[in-house]
């Protein structure tokens, strides 16, 4: 099998379900803050399109909460998240948009991996009901696999 090069890899979105304790607050936190389009619901689940992916919150109360942390590059990172490699505008426009409306992250928006290779500007925080989210760019997305 031939492998290919991360810039000639033609990317297709991915899917993710995860739980959520209450609906209307998912709505007011991805459909607002994050201005994700809302696709598909029903009073228990909810589809989002994130920057191109979907995204299902399931009403699930009893399954939310944070979960377990491992050390990368200095920061205590959430084992358990999900989020989208943006272009670094988005991404520099995103973080300012959060900072400006006060969301706490659990690790700020920084680069990490400075000067080496794999750098990227990361940032996570969680939705209402503990979810985890990163949201990273690379300035060289060839980068992104690099090892």
């Amino acid at each position: 099998m031939k492998t290919l090069l991360p810039s000639q890899r033609q990317y297709r979105p991915f899917h993710v379900a995860f739980p959520v304790h209450d609906i209307a607050q998912a709505r007011a936190f991805y459909g607002g803050l994050l201005a994700c389009p809302e696709g598909r619901s029903a009073p228990d689940w909810v589809d989002f399109d994130l920057f191109g992916h979907q995204i299902v919150a399931h009403l699930a109360p009893q399954a939310c909460g944070r979960t377990a942390s491992n050390e990368v590059d200095g920061d205590q990172v959430p084992v358990r998240h999900f989020g989208v490699v943006l272009d670094m505008p988005t991404w520099q426009e995103l973080a300012r948009r959060l900072r400006e409306v006060g969301q706490r992250f659990i690790v700020e928006p920084h680069v990490r991996f400075e000067g080496q290779v794999g750098e990227q500007a990361t940032m996570f925080f969680l939705d209402p009901s503990g979810n985890a989210l990163e949201f990273k760019a690379f300035a060289d997305i060839d980068q992104l696999f690099a090892c």
